[in-house]
């Protein structure tokens, strides 16, 4: 049902922004940002329910299964947010074998995730051909599972190692058996926000590089943002307009996940987001994101009462039941069986779709 635009006030600026965008009409970054800086939170919730629902029917909403492997937690970027990796040679870190991966995989499987996500450190004395024996490795034990794999970030590392053109190296991947690609390593992409919390980290640009490139060669994925440090509410809006830009370009993000930081380490500013600045910024995202079809929430960053709530602010999915998680505190979703029974308790009919976002069989919802 369309959203009852005459209880707006018709006079406010915002209130006739939010009218065009329920009517189909892209709204502009400053209009974003206007909403964000003075739009009303039950206005923005409503027109994006109203959105989402074009999408997915407003009882429905979709999870998905799959294991986290990190491959190893050495990394020279040294983003300041960050507690889970460990200085090179310092000798205190790991590297996953192929054996120890098979191995998680083979407990996911019995758990019901048939999807792995592979994300590691950035370890340049990590040689290529580790790559693509842990991605042929994979396929030769689980020929149907879908592997997404290495962040723009690691991505570019594996350019810089080899000396290859992205392509070609995505190329290889890709014939040694990777599926899709993350948007990690995003966080805020602005050159102000990535000076503060990861200047050794890629840059606006190249991150982007990195993700048009596996979009064009048919590697698709999610983006995110992280909020919560010292941002600017324009940086936000930088940073969903950066995403818009690609988008329009490659129509390679499947989805869009709205994230906050956490506090890991003492030496990075975390602020508290009030759980009506984050449903506000997820609405946002789901009418300022014209072109990307699905919007996520994160249960186990965020939790379960937020979770519900977002469903009914812009959501249509709730990122996934998780089986390990060693970068984040989590609080999600542990098994299948409780995912269900957490949508179907915030009235939703669970949907389990795969990290392409086709609807698989489930297991539990029966």
């Amino acid at each position: 049902m369309e959203p009852n635009l005459f209880s707006f006030d018709n006079d406010s600026q915002t209130s006739q922004i939010l009218k065009k965008a329920a009517g189909g009409i892209r709204i502009s970054p400053e209009e974003a940002l206007l909403l964000y800086e003075e739009g009303d939170f039950l206005q923005i919730q409503m027109v994006a329910r109203y959105l989402r629902e074009k999408v997915r029917p407003g009882n429905q909403a979709s999870y998905t299964m799959f294991r986290v492997v990190n491959y190893t937690n050495y990394c020279n970027v040294e983003c300041s947010f960050c507690s889970f990796m460990d200085e090179i040679g310092n000798g205190k870190g790991y590297v996953l074998s192929l054996a120890q991966v098979l191995e998680k995989m083979d407990y996911a499987m019995e758990m019901g995730a048939d999807q792995i996500f592979l994300q590691g450190g950035v370890y340049p004395d990590l040689p290529y051909d580790y790559y693509l024996k842990l991605l042929q490795g994979i396929k030769d034990r689980f020929p149907k599972m879908h592997i997404r794999a290495f962040s723009p970030v690691e991505i570019l590392n594996l350019e810089t190692l080899t000396g290859k053109p992205l392509r070609e190296v995505l190329r290889e991947m890709k014939s040694a058996g990777l599926d899709s690609v993350p948007g990690a390593g995003a966080e805020i992409l602005t050159e102000r926000m990535r000076q503060i919390i990861s200047p050794k980290k890629a840059s606006v640009s190249e991150w982007v590089r990195a993700m048009e490139t596996c979009h064009e060669e048919s590697l698709p994925g999610s983006a995110n943002i992280v909020f919560g440090s010292e941002e600017t509410k324009a940086e936000v809006i930088e940073h969903l307009q950066v995403i818009r830009n690609l988008q329009d370009r490659t129509g390679g993000f499947l989805s869009f996940i709205p994230w906050t930081f956490q506090p890991q380490t003492k030496r990075f500013l975390v602020r508290g987001v009030p759980t009506t600045e984050y449903l506000k910024v997820l609405g946002i995202s789901r009418i300022f994101l014209d072109n990307i079809p699905h919007i996520e929430t994160s249960v186990m960053v965020l939790g379960k009462g937020v979770g519900q709530l977002a469903l009914s602010s812009g959501a249509d999915d709730v990122s996934s039941v998780v089986i390990e998680e060693n970068v984040l505190r989590s609080f999600g979703l542990k098994t299948e069986k409780e995912a269900v029974k957490f949508l179907k308790e915030g009235g939703f009919q669970p949907i389990r779709r795969d990290l392409l976002y086709r609807e698989v069989q489930s297991l539990e919802a029966g």
